[in-house]
């Protein structure tokens, strides 16, 4: 059998405790927070993060991971799925990677190609989905990389410093993953 969400430099693995305490400056990091997510960068609480975490985990729609290096077990990031519609397998990921000096690394495209083997071959998803604001270029590139086609497009949606930005629609089906993989 092989080694289900352990790549060969991460891993995806259960957040604790302890993880809050690492992971919170990167939701209090304004840069982190506006191209990890569509909403206002609020800074959040080790309390509020903790409260969002404990809501993923209990929820039947959504699965979090954190995103672990291997050997030292050292959290770098967070990943997972959002909006599951079980009866109709299709799910919208998320990907950030909080650790400054885990970026531009290859991490984030090792921990998605991991997040999308388990959603389609052990959960069994039938299409996979996200969004990316249109300044985010590295993200796009590690999307596409990875086999996620463009599909649409929500004009202006973002506003940001006085300025409005497309929102990016992509998404990947299981057969196209099939052949990428």
């Amino acid at each position: 059998m092989r080694n289900l969400l352990i790549g060969r430099n991460v891993k995806l693995d259960s957040l604790d405790d302890a993880d809050m305490t690492v992971m919170s400056p990167w939701f209090n990091e304004v840069e982190f927070l506006r191209f990890y997510d569509m909403v206002p960068a609020i800074p959040k609480s080790q309390k509020d993060l903790k409260k969002l975490f404990e809501y993923y985990e209990s929820s039947e729609d959504k699965q979090i991971f954190a995103i672990r290096q291997l050997g030292s077990g050292k959290v770098i990031g967070i990943a997972g799925f959002d909006d599951i519609l079980w009866t109709n397998g299709v799910a919208t990921t998320f990907i950030g990677i909080g650790d400054k000096d885990s970026k531009r690394k290859g991490l984030g495209k090792e921990a998605m190609s991991l997040l999308l083997d388990f959603g389609f071959n052990e959960l069994n998803f039938h299409r996979i989905q996200l969004n990316v604001i249109s300044y985010n270029d590295a993200a796009i590139r590690l999307y596409e990389r990875v086999g996620f086609k463009k599909e649409g497009v929500y004009r202006e949606f973002i506003y940001r410093d006085g300025n409005r930005y497309d929102l990016y629609l992509y998404g990947m089906l299981k057969k196209e993953y099939a052949k990428e993989g």
